[in-house]
C-alpha cells in the first residue's frame, strides 16, 4: 500500500504531531534521552526511512515516524549540528485526504519495526569494524552510544561462527555466548566449545570463563599487565584481539613463571632490608597451606640517640599537621594530602620504636604472594620445620628424640619403613579416638582453647586441628569505634583461667580443662573461635553457607556491636556524607543546609547523630540511624549470592556503595 503514496519533500518546520499515531499518548516515547540514538545516526547518516505524513490544517501531520520527527526537531534545536533547519526539506511519503486506514497504517509501521536480534546487531558492529574500516568512536557517534558499549558489541560480533549459530538455535543461551568473547581466539573458542559439549551437558557461562582461564591471561587483567613486557621480551606469545585490552598472554604456564619469578624478587629484597633469614614466594597465599607456619612479630625498643631524635621531629610535625586540619577552608584533597601525611609519620614513628628480636630474624622469613593486583608482602613467618626446631631445643642438646641412642648392633628401620609405621599408628590412635567421643571432645576443645590463650607453642602437634589469633590490621585502630573491644574485653575478663598455667605441664593444664563446667568450656571456646575470625565483609551464602547463615543467627544486627563515628566519616568523600544524610537518612534537609559547611564540619555533625540520635528525628529517621551502616557490613537481608559477570560493570548504586 505504502509503495502508492506520492514521495514529497516537506520542511521540518511544517511537521506536526497526527492524532492518529497510535504513539500520540505516550510523550516518554518523545523525551530526549529516548530518541538521543536515533539523533546521532541521523546527524551522520541522514534520515533513511521517510516519514508517512498526512495533509491537516495546512500543515504535514506525521502519521508513522514520530520518534524521527523528534529527532529531527531536537536537531534544529541542536546548535552544534550542521545542516538543519526549520527550512530544510526531506522525505516524505503523503497519505491522501481520504485515506481512512490512518491509525491501522500508524500501528503496522510501529509493530512490524521489530528490534534487531542481539546477535546480528554484535555481527553488524563487528563487519562496521573489519570490513568498512570503522573504530569504535566513529561507531559510537553514528549510534549516539558509547564507546565502551560498542566495545562490548564487537567482541561478541567476532565469537567463532559455530557458537553464534548455538545461540541462534537457542542450543545454548546468549549468556553462555558471550562468555566465549574472554579468548579473541576462534580457534580456542572452538576448542574449549567442542570439549565443553562432549557429553551433551547443559552448558553455563561460569563454565566456559573457567576454562578460558586456562588457555591464558588477558593483557588487562591485574596479571597481565603485570607481567606483559617481561612475557612479550621472551617470545611469549599474544592472540591479539581487535581490541587491545581483550588480547589474551597465550602462554599461561610463561606468565606464571615470571609472575613467581617477580615475586621472588620482591620477597628477597624485603628480607634484605628487614634481615630476615629467607624468602619464598607463591602466587596465590594459601590460607591452608599456611596453617603449619608460625609468625613473630616486632617488639618495643629503645631508640638510639639519632632515632630518638627523628621521633621527636615526626611528634613535632604531627602536631603541626593537626593544627592544619582544624583549619575550615581545607578542601578535600587538600584534607585528605594532610591525612595521608600524617599515616606515614605515625608509621615511621612506629618503625623507629618496634624490631624483630635477633632470633626472630634468624629463623623467619618473608613470602610474597599476588592479591588484590598488587604484591603482597607476609612477614616474619616461622616454617613449620623451624617452629619442630624450637620445640625440640628445650629437650636435652645431646638427644633431641628422649630416646637413648641405639647401639652399634641394633636394628634400625629404613626411613620409608618409619614412615609407613608412623601412618599406622595413627591410623590405629584415630580408631580409638573415634571409639572414646567424650574424652576426645575435650582434647579437641583444650587444644584449640590452648593455641588461642597459651602464650608458649601449641601444645601438641599431634592431632591436626589448628586454631591461631587473627592478628587484624586497620590503618585507625585507634580511632575505631570501640564496642566490639570492649565487649570481647569483657568476655575475656569473664573467663575461668585457672586451668591455664605455664608453670604446670600440658598434662595437667588438661586435667584441669577437663574439670571445667561445661558452660565455662562453652565460653572458652566461643572467645577462642571468635579471636580466629578473618575480617571480612558480608559471607557468600555459596561458597561459605554456613558461616552465612551462622552470622545472621548470632549477629543480625551489627549496630549491636559497632557505631559508626568520625573515624569513618572522616575517610568518606564530603558528597558521600551528603548523600548518607539526604538519601539514607531522610535527613534531605539537613543535608541541604550542610552542602555549604566544610567537611571537618559535615563529619562532626554524623559524629554526633550516630553517638545519640537527636531528639528532633522523626520516628523514621530515628530507625535509619539505629540501623544504618556501609552495605555490605550488614548481615540479616543481605543478598549475597554470586552473579555470573556481565559484559560491562554496571555502575554502582550510589557512590556510597561504591566506597563502603
Amino acid at each position: 500500500m505504502t509503495a502508492s503514496f506520492k514521495p514529497v519533500s516537506v520542511a521540518i518546520g511544517d511537521l506536526t504531531a497526527h492524532p492518529a499515531n497510535v504513539r500520540s499518548n505516550s510523550p516518554e516515547t518523545y523525551d530526549p534521552e529516548n530518541i538521543a540514538h536515533l539523533k546521532a545516526s541521523i546527524a551522520v547518516l541522514g534520515l533513511l526511512q521517510p516519514l508517512l505524513v498526512q495533509k491537516l490544517d495546512g500543515k504535514y501531520a506525521v502519521l508513522a515516524g514520530g520518534r524521527r520527527h523528534a529527532a529531527l526537531k531536537e536537531l534544529v534545536a541542536d546548535k552544534v549540528a550542521k545542516g538543519f533547519t526549520a527550512k530544510t526539506k526531506i522525505d516524505c511519503r503523503l497519505v491522501p485526504d481520504d485515506c481512512d486506514v490512518t491509525t491501522a497504517l500508524s500501528l503496522a509501521e510501529n509493530i512490524t519495526q521489530a528490534p534487531m536480534n542481539a546477535i546480528d546487531e554484535f555481527e553488524a558492529f563487528a563487519r562496521m569494524m573489519e570490513v568498512d574500516g570503522q573504530t569504535p568512536e566513529t561507531i559510537a557517534k553514528t549510534f549516539g552510544t558509547t564507546v565502551a558499549a560498542v566495545k562490548g558489541r564487537l567482541r561478541y560480533g567476532l565469537i567463532h561462527p559455530d557458537i553464534r549459530a548455538a545461540a541462534r538455535a537457542k542450543t545454548i543461551t546468549l549468556d553462555t555466548m558471550k562468555a566465549f568473547a574472554e579468548h579473541p581466539s576462534q580457534e580456542v573458542q572452538r576448542e574449549v566449545y567442542e570439549a565443553l559439549t562432549k557429553e551433551d551437558s547443559y552448558l553455563q557461562a561460569y563454565t566456559v570463563r573457567q576454562a578460558l582461564k586456562s588457555r591464558g591471561v588477558q593483557v588487562s587483567d591485574d596479571i597481565g599487565a603485570f607481567v606483559r613486557a617481561d612475557y612479550e621480551a621472551r617470545g611469549g606469545a599474544v592472540a591479539a584481539d581487535l581490541l587491545e585490552e581483550h588480547s589474551v598472554l597465550e602462554d599461561a604456564a610463561l606468565v606464571e613463571t615470571i609472575l613467581l619469578e617477580k615475586l621472588g624478587v620482591a620477597a628477597e629484597e624485603a628480607r634484605a632490608k628487614l634481615g630476615f633469614a629467607w624468602a619464598d614466594a607463591m602466587v596465590r597465599y594459601d590460607y591452608a597451606t599456611m596453617a603449619d607456619y608460625g609468625r613473630v612479630y616486632p617488639g618495643p625498643i629503645e631508640p638510639d640517640e639519632a632515632a630518638q631524635k627523628r621521633i621527636d621531629e615526626i611528634t613535632a610535625e604531627l602536631e603541626q599537621l593537626q593544627l592544619e586540619m582544624e583549619d575550615e577552608g581545607l578542601d578535600d584533597g587538600a584534607y585528605n594530602a594532610l591525612y595521608d601525611r600524617v599515616d606515614a609519620l605515625e608509621e615511621e614513628a612506629r618503625d623507629l620504636q618496634e624490631a624483630y628480636s635477633a632470633e626472630d630474624l634468624a629463623r623467619a622469613g618473608v613470602i610474597a604472594s599476588w592479591s588484590g593486583g598488587q604484591v603482597t608482602l607476609h612477614v616474619g613467618l616461622l616454617r613449620p620445620e623451624d617452629i619442630v626446631k624450637e620445640e625440640g631445643a628445650r629437650a636435652a642438646s645431646a638427644n633431641t628424640t628422649g630416646e637413648e641412642a641405639p647401639d652399634a648392633g641394633e636394628i634400625t628401620y629404613p626411613a620409608s619403613l618409619a614412615d609407613d609405621l608412623k601412618t599406622e599408628r595413627a591410623m590405629a590412635l584415630g580408631a580409638a579416638m573415634a571409639l572414646h567421643p567424650e574424652a576426645t571432645l575435650d582434647l579437641t576443645l583444650f587444644k584449640l582453647v590452648s593455641d588461642v590463650l597459651a602464650s608458649g607453642m601449641a601444645v601438641t602437634q599431634a592431632i591436626k586441628i589448628d586454631a591461631r589469633k587473627e592478628y587484624r590490621s586497620h590503618a585507625k585502630m585507634d580511632e575505631i569505634d570501640e564496642t566490639s573491644l570492649e565487649q570481647v574485653a569483657a568476655a575475656h575478663d569473664a573467663l575461668d583461667l585457672s586451668w591455664l598455667d605455664d608453670t604446670r605441664a600440658p598434662a595437667d593444664q588438661f586435667a584441669a580443662f577437663r574439670a571445667l563446667e561445661a558452660g565455662e568450656k562453652a565460653k572458652l571456646v566461643a572467645y577462642a573461635t571468635a579471636s580466629t575470625t578473618q575480617s571480612c565483609f558480608a559471607r557468600d551464602r555459596q561458597r561459605d553457607s554456613l558461616m552465612h547463615a551462622f552470622e545472621i543467627e548470632i549477629m543480625p544486627d551489627i549496630r549491636a556491636h559497632w557505631t559508626p563515628n568520625a573515624a569513618l566519616f572522616n575517610r568518606f568523600k564530603k558528597a558521600w556524607l551528603l548523600k548518607i544524610l539526604g538519601e539514607d537518612l531522610g535527613l534531605a534537609q539537613e543535608a541541604v543546609t550542610l552542602a555549604s559547611s566544610s567537611k571537618k564540619e559535615i563529619v562532626a555533625f554524623c559524629d554526633k547523630l550516630f553517638a545519640e540520635p537527636f531528639a528532633t528525628l522523626t520516628d523514621a529517621q530515628r530507625a535509619a540511624v539505629v540501623a544504618w551502616c556501609p552495605p555490605m557490613m550488614q548481615t540479616a537481608g543481605v543478598a549475597c549470592d554470586e552473579a555470573e559477570p556481565i559484559e560491562e560493570s554496571p555502575e554502582p548504586d550510589s557512590e556510597v556503595a561504591q566506597a563502603a
